[in-house]
């Protein structure tokens, strides 16, 4: 009996222990779920730049492997020999055009530039029932990939190299799609961000915001909270019938020189997150962080270095 009452006692303490534990682990999950699904589909309030039509660029509308059209265009150099061709995929909410302003520069040094609208976005096809957000989906991948066939299938592309360029989302599709075609031959960024990297710091943001209790949200650790933002992500995606793109475990499989720019005050995507992608990237890669520079205004910030320095990286890694 005394046995048996030792045995008891010996692991009541534990019990409890277990018992508390489960009950924070549950409440911490409401919690946690409920700011993640309120926050996550939110839209940030971003300068979304757009363009004037050019009646010199050729206008396409480009097939997805799902039988849907993408809305692309595409510029040809003035030079007297071309490069190579860099596909540029553009920011959330942009169009086409919008284009220009970054790719004037390498229009000039000789590269032919071809650019599309991912799909319920500019004038390409729409997904009915589908609102984009700032992070990208299975569905911008496909977009992306549909316009990297299109430039693999051009008959006047002959022996000339592909390179990636993009802003935002744009950069994060491109990145997404040159994982695993190392047709993209290099890819360069501005204002690039993962999913991960950029959902776990703001998770103690937003809970320490609306509830300031340390034991609430401080005694929980990382994987914690790493396990509630792939929960609520999912509960988003089950919502609204989609599914995101985890960018950051696949950057591993990047072996493509990479430039990565981003601007130093970049107030949503600050520093460090974009440092974490950067950081697993595998080839060869330099990160450029612009001084002054908020979320996509590095190409204004850095002024005349912007364009001679993107074109430089492409130069070294497409001729």
């Amino acid at each position: 009996m005394w046995t048996a009452l030792g045995i008891v006692l010996l692991w009541l303490p534990l019990l409890l222990i277990a018992g508390l534990l489960t009950c924070v682990y549950w409440y911490g999950r409401q919690y946690l779920l409920e700011q993640v699904e309120r926050i996550f589909p939110e839209k940030p309030l971003f300068v979304i730049p757009r363009g004037e039509s050019d009646p010199a660029a050729e206008d396409l509308r480009i097939p997805t492997a799902d039988g849907m059209h993408i809305q692309g265009a595409y510029f040809r150099t003035p030079a007297a020999a071309r490069k190579g061709v860099i596909i540029f995929g553009i920011e959330y909410g942009s169009d086409r055009w919008s284009c220009r302003s970054y790719c004037a520069s390498l229009l000039q040094a000789g590269y032919d530039i071809f650019t599309y609208e991912p799909r319920s976005q500019g004038a390409s096809d729409s997904i009915p029932g589908y609102e984009p957000l700032q992070w990208i989906t299975r569905y911008e991948v496909a977009d992306a990939r549909a316009a990297l066939a299109y430039m693999k299938s051009r008959p006047d592309l002959g022996d000339c190299k592909i390179g990636w360029f993009g802003v935002s989302k744009g950069a994060n599709a491109g990145l997404a799609v040159a994982t695993k075609d190392p047709t993209i031959r290099c890819v360069a960024t501005d204002g690039a961000f993962g999913l991960s990297s950029v959902m776990l710091p703001y998770m103690r943001k937003w809970i320490s915001v609306y509830n300031p209790d340390f034991m609430v949200h401080g005694l929980f650790p990382a994987w914690f909270y790493a396990h509630m933002a792939m929960v609520g992500v999912r509960r988003v995606e089950l919502s609204r019938k989609v599914q995101f793109f985890h960018l950051d475990p696949r950057m591993g499989r990047l072996r493509q020189p990479l430039l990565m720019i981003h601007g130093e005050l970049d107030s949503y995507i600050k520093m460090e997150m974009a440092r974490s992608l950067f950081r697993r990237a595998r080839g060869p890669k330099e990160f450029w962080a612009v001084r002054g520079a908020r979320h996509n205004q590095s190409i204004v910030l850095a002024g005349a270095e912007y364009g001679p320095r993107v074109v430089a990286f492409f130069d070294a890694n497409l001729t």
